[in-house]
């Protein structure tokens, strides 16, 4: 048996918080995206989990379920694509004005290809 194995799932693990950061709020670390069970100031550890679902403020309209939840630079959720980057899918429906949103992270994303 492999003795070297860090994490058995890999689904709750520890990163470099990108910024500060509270227990709660969505974390996005090149391309993991989870939610933080600690709070942590910037190059701090912090722990994430890349599962599960989340009642996390979410800024723009989801129309329906299934559809994809971006982050911004200043770590707020955003239900548009302009100048954010993916983090997870919404799983409920909301309005236009900032309000929780349930939703669930991507955990490991698969970088985009390279334009051609």
């Amino acid at each position: 048996m492999a003795n070297n194995q860090r994490y058995s799932n890999a689904l709750h693990i520890t990163v470099t918080a990108p910024r500060d950061v509270l227990s709660g709020e969505p974390v996005q670390v090149g391309q993991i995206n989870g939610v933080a069970q600690t709070s942590a100031k910037s190059g701090e550890k912090v722990t994430i989990w890349l599962d599960a679902s989340w009642d996390i403020e979410v800024t723009g309209a989801l129309a329906t379920e299934g559809l994809p939840v971006y982050i911004t630079s200043a770590g707020k959720l955003d239900a548009s694509a302009t100048g954010n980057k993916p983090w997870g899918v919404a799983l409920s429906t909301k309005t236009a004005a900032a309000a929780p949103a349930e939703v669930v992270p991507l955990g490991y994303a698969t970088p985009a290809a390279p334009a051609a």
